[in-house]
């Protein structure tokens, strides 16, 4: 009789211990997926930062290109301005574009092409683009392992009881998975 109470007593702790587990693991997956895109956030503000200082210099070079220079200062204020994860990866990418018209710029321009402050901007925003895509992609690793743990078993089973969803991927638009056309 004693080996009962002693086996339910046992029972009821594993049970106990099971939810106390899965609910830290999907606090800590969660926080995990927030910090990610806190990160991507960062480096999107780090490179509209930039921006200001790109413009000036490019301004100084090429004083009749107004229509790209002003392109690249809306995709900035709308990087900044942007409130939702969709919203600021749009004005990201739309923000990128624009700086890749800067620098197609630069090619007409071989005193600004030459420019120690340009060449630094670029440089700067370059490593920036590298450490945008890596954060993307743990922010996607991270969604992996959130949603892989709330569709396993006995995860499945812990998920549903705790509420938990499954949350998106940071995906990329189909037209810019096309390969680009490449000419010579």
């Amino acid at each position: 009789m004693m080996w009962l109470i002693v086996l339910a007593i046992v029972i009821v702790a594993v049970i106990g211990i099971a939810f106390i587990f899965y609910y830290n693991k999907f606090i800590v997956l969660g926080n995990r997926i927030d910090n990610s895109l806190a990160q991507i956030d960062v480096q999107l503000k780090k490179r509209a930062d930039l921006v200001p200082n790109l413009v000036k210099t490019v301004k100084a070079y090429a004083k009749h290109e107004k229509e790209i220079i002003a392109d690249v200062t809306k995709a900035r204020k709308e990087m900044l301005s942007a409130k939702n994860l969709s919203a600021k990866v749009k004005a990201g990418d739309q923000l990128q574009n624009a700086l890749k018209s800067i620098f197609a710029l630069a090619e007409n321009y071989p005193d600004l092409k030459a420019n120690q402050n340009f060449l630094h901007l670029q440089q700067e925003l370059s490593a920036i683009e590298d450490k945008v895509a890596y954060s993307r992609q743990f922010y996607n690793d991270s969604i992996l392992s959130y949603n892989n743990s709330r569709k396993v078993f006995p995860g499945k089973l812990f998920a549903s009881l705790y509420g938990i969803k499954t949350r998106p991927y940071l995906e990329i638009k189909e037209a810019e998975r096309k390969m680009p056309d490449v000419e010579f």
